[in-house]
């Protein structure tokens, strides 16, 4: 039994392939939004010099008010991409490392009922009860994580679907408030 405890002992938590992968996944999404800060601050700089330049030919405040006008549309859609880009890096990065997570607790959780099922194999005659409960509890344990795994995936799915119908009413109004404002004028 305790060769059995060190070998569960020296592979558990983590092993080295899962911790470099979880690792790479990590490095790899940091790549991904720093390139979306560069990209989306490039953007950024090259709209703000164009709309300074289209403000600077206005020719009276009214044409000034309707090219200002005209121009929040651009920057919120870039506004909007941006947070879907970060969302999008930040939920997959989330997948990944679930994955990840997930094989090593399946893993420690079949080890560790291996290790349970052996040791119970050895009990003494007349710990039935006490090998019933052992397996009783092992079942609530493994029953209540599958339940909150499930329950977080839900959470996780609702989240998503809000963050998309914010950004699309944030479009919505941005569209709606430029109308408005190029009828006005």
């Amino acid at each position: 039994m305790f060769a059995q405890l060190k070998n569960f002992t020296a592979e558990n938590p983590f092993n080295f392939e899962a911790s470099l992968t979880l690792a790479n996944t990590v490095f790899a999404s940091a790549e991904r939004l720093a390139a979306l800060n560069l990209n989306t601050a490039r953007s950024l700089l090259e709209h703000s010099v164009a709309n300074i330049t289209a403000l600077q030919g206005a020719k009276d405040a009214q044409s000034f008010i309707t090219l200002q006008s005209a121009q929040a549309q651009p920057t919120v859609e870039l506004a909007v991409a941006y947070s879907r880009g970060f969302y999008e890096i930040a939920t997959g990065t989330k997948a990944e490392i679930a994955k990840i997570v997930e094989a090593q607790l399946s893993d420690t959780k079949e080890k560790v009922s291996g290790l349970v099922n052996n040791a119970l194999k050895n009990a003494p005659e007349g710990s039935d009860a006490a090998v019933a409960g052992v397996r009783k509890v092992i079942n609530m344990v493994n029953s209540a994580y599958d339940s909150m795994n499930q329950a977080a995936k839900q959470a996780t799915k609702m989240a998503e679907a809000n963050v998309a119908a914010a950004s699309d009413a944030a479009l919505k109004a941005t569209t709606n408030a430029t109308t408005k404002a190029k009828k006005a004028a």
